[in-house]
């Protein structure tokens, strides 16, 4: 598979070392080992891009193929494998790690503790998702329905930009490819997501990426 071939076998290889190497030390067991990504596939890479499966759109935008990716969590003795399809965050990673840790979260920590998902095969306790690009709120989770109030590609791919009036609805369980728009057979869903989603919004401060900041600099 060429060059994306190539960087998944490095990846395996490189997951793997660390694993072997836990285990030399002895420290698995006290060791958990998250392998995730931070977005879906870079799309002008073509070929080369990997795939988002059945998911919409690639990296860069905030419908399914950009945001929602696998995650593993191994702890030897500590996590059972199971299959978990709760709405989880990167974000929740952070409190999670405190408080397996024994620490408190500090007071402008966001994220959610997944210890007893992890550990018990509890329900996630996250029941939404925002989803922001630059500080715009684009669309917004709640549940197993997601709304869009704008749509766009990214890297001058399609769709163009549009902020909709009359926000889209999908319904992830059964659409995750994002192909249904059912927000005219479920007004009273949207209408509760759209106020979540002011009430979310109206409730935190938004500021430009600092990524993109550095990259101004």
């Amino acid at each position: 598979a060429g060059r994306y071939g190539d960087v998944v076998e490095e990846l395996d290889w490189s997951v793997g070392a660390i694993r072997d190497k836990l285990d030399a030390l002895g420290i698995a067991g006290n060791t958990l080992v998250i392998f995730t990504s931070d977005n879906g596939p870079w799309l002008t890479m073509n070929q080369h891009a990997g795939s988002a499966g059945l998911l919409f759109h690639g990296k860069n935008t905030t419908f399914e193929g950009g945001v929602r990716e696998p995650a593993i969590f191994w702890w030897p003795d500590q996590i059972a494998p199971a299959v978990v399809s709760d709405i989880g965050s990167t974000l929740d990673i952070y409190a999670t790690a405190l408080a397996l840790a024994g620490a408190e979260p500090t007071p402008d920590a966001d994220g959610f503790d997944l210890t007893a998902t992890l550990r018990e095969g509890a329900p996630g306790p996250r029941e939404t998702l925002a989803y922001y690009h630059a500080g715009e709120l684009r669309a917004f989770r709640k549940g197993q329905y997601k709304i869009h109030f704008i749509t766009e590609g990214a890297y001058g791919q399609p769709p163009a930009r549009e902020v909709h009036a009359q926000p889209l609805l999908y319904d992830l369980r059964n659409d995750p490819g994002e192909k249904f728009d059912i927000a005219a057979e479920l007004p009273e869903v949207v209408a509760d997501i759209v106020a979540t989603a002011e009430a979310f919004n109206a409730s935190i401060e938004t500021k430009p990426p600092i990524f993109d900041a550095r990259l101004a600099d």
